[in-house]
């Protein structure tokens, strides 16, 4: 059998959220945030979950939500580092003994069982797989002065969200690559942004991402308007 990790960032500082708070830790519904993916996670596949978090945050977190909601696969807390990525990367190397990884924001509440599970069915047969759903608007492209200079065809442009789930020496590998490039360049100018997982699988390991559909409801909480509609999503739930 396939050893299944999940590895959850919880990491991120949240500028954006204009909150002392970090995003994952503020209430949702009298729960922090990072709780109701963690939940899902606890119910889902999975074998075990690794929690990325800020610096110095490992025993505050292990004592306030690990421990104090009785989490019994969290199997590592470790602290993630300055970009995504490396948050990223650290919980990779805390996950050696994986064949499948699942990569997934702390900050995506609504993540459900049954996009896991599709995921790890997906990853399974595809190596490499990212949640996401096509666009409802009509996308342009445009020039650095902000003039539309394409417009995409809707099925073909896709809104990407987490989970994303590979074979894990394949993203491994990635992950070294990138870190190799990062010890390497001079400038700014020299890097590609690096705004998910599956693009390293695609950029440096040449290998197809699968896209298979996730939520509409699985937002990624950013801004204090995100938290307004994820409480609406809340109570809709709860009938």
């Amino acid at each position: 059998m396939s050893k299944i990790t999940a590895i959850l960032l919880a990491a991120g500082k949240g500028r954006r959220m204009k909150s002392d708070v970090q995003k994952q830790y503020m209430l949702l519904n009298g729960k922090p945030l990072i709780w109701y993916s963690l939940d899902t996670f606890e119910k889902s596949p999975v074998d075990e979950i690794i929690l990325v978090v800020g610096p110095g945050e490992v025993e505050i977190c292990r004592k306030n939500i690990v421990d104090a909601f009785g989490f019994k696969k969290v199997s590592q807390i470790v602290e993630g580092g300055e970009e995504r990525y490396d948050s990223v990367y650290e919980g990779l190397k805390a996950a050696e003994d994986a064949d499948y990884v699942l990569i997934h924001d702390g900050a995506r509440p609504f993540v459900t069982e049954k996009i896991i599970a599709d995921n790890i069915e997906t990853a399974e047969r595809e190596r490499a797989c990212a949640t996401g759903m096509p666009v409802k608007d009509t996308i342009k492209m445009v020039d650095v002065d902000n003039y539309a200079i394409f417009t995409p065809t809707r099925d073909h442009v896709w809104l990407v969200q987490t989970p994303q789930t590979f074979e894990y020496p394949l993203i491994r590998e990635g992950y070294e690559k990138l870190m190799e490039k990062r010890e390497k360049e001079e400038s700014e100018d020299d890097r590609f942004e690096v705004t998910d997982d599956a693009m390293i699988v695609e950029r440096l390991m040449r290998t197809k991402v699968k896209l298979i559909r996730g939520s509409y409801e699985n937002i990624k909480i950013t801004t204090p308007e995100d938290l307004v509609t994820a409480q609406g999503f809340v109570e809709i739930q709860q009938g």
